[in-house]
C-alpha cells in the first residue's frame, strides 16, 4: 500500500446521497481475483448507456475532472453490501481522497485498509466544496483541507492516519509484530515426544 501524505488537484463534485457499493461497482463485475482493473467499472451504470457509450451528463465523462483525484459526494456514501472492490474501484480510477458528510462504516473501514483517505465534514462545507473550481489541497499530516479562499480543519483517527501515512495494510501492521509473535510460538510448542 502506498503512503498518503498530502495531495493537490481538483475535485470530482458527485451530488449524491445514499451512494451504494453497487453503484459504486455492479455486482457483475466482481469476477476480477486481483485488486486492480476495477476502475473502468467504477459508477459504471451511471457513466454508460445500454449501448456501452458514455453518457454526456454524468460527471465524471467531463474532460475536466479526467486527473482528479478528490471526490466530493453526500451523504451516506458507500452503504449497501460491504464488498471491497468499491474501494478497489475508486482506487484504480485514481481517486485518493473522498470527501462526504457520513460514511457506512464497513466501507470507510475498507478505506484505511486500501489506501483511500475518506474524510467526514459537515453537509455545509460539502456543498460548498463542491461548487470549488480551482485546485485543492488535502495535507492528511496537518488535517486540512486547503481551496483558494480558506482552510478546512477534518478529524481523524490517530491510529488510522498512521496507517495511511506509513502506507500500512493489514499485513504490513501484523509484520511489526513478527518478534513478538515468533517468541510467543517458541514458549507455546509442545516438545515432541520420541
Amino acid at each position: 500500500m502506498q503512503s498518503f501524505k498530502k495531495i493537490k488537484t481538483i475535485i470530482t463534485p458527485l451530488d449524491k446521497v445514499n451512494v451504494d457499493t453497487d453503484q459504486i461497482v455492479p455486482k457483475q463485475f466482481l469476477k476480477l481475483v486481483q485488486k486492480s482493473g476495477f476502475g473502468k467499472f467504477l459508477f459504471y451504470n451511471w457513466r454508460y448507456n445500454d449501448q456501452e457509450q458514455l453518457k454526456s451528463d454524468f460527471v465524471l465523462n467531463e474532460s475536466k475532472y479526467k486527473n482528479s483525484k478528490i471526490l466530493v459526494a453526500g451523504d451516506n456514501f458507500g452503504c449497501g453490501s460491504s464488498r471491497e472492490h468499491a474501494v478497489w474501484a475508486l482506487l484504480d480510477y485514481g481517486f485518493s481522497v473522498v470527501i462526504a458528510p457520513s460514511f457506512a462504516d464497513i466501507f470507510y473501514s475498507n478505506c484505511f485498509k486500501n489506501g483511500l483517505l475518506p474524510i467526514v465534514l459537515d453537509e455545509k462545507i460539502i456543498e460548498k466544496l463542491q461548487l470549488e473550481t480551482g485546485d485543492v489541497e488535502v495535507d492528511l499530516e496537518n488535517q486540512i483541507i486547503k481551496t483558494n479562499s480558506k482552510t478546512i480543519p477534518f478529524d481523524i483517527d490517530s491510529h488510522k492516519k498512521k496507517i495511511l501515512l506509513e502506507g500500512l495494510d493489514d499485513i504490513a501492521q501484523t509484520l511489526f509484530y513478527e518478534k513478538k509473535i515468533t517468541e510467543f510460538e517458541n514458549q507455546s510448542k509442545i516438545p515432541s515426544v520420541l
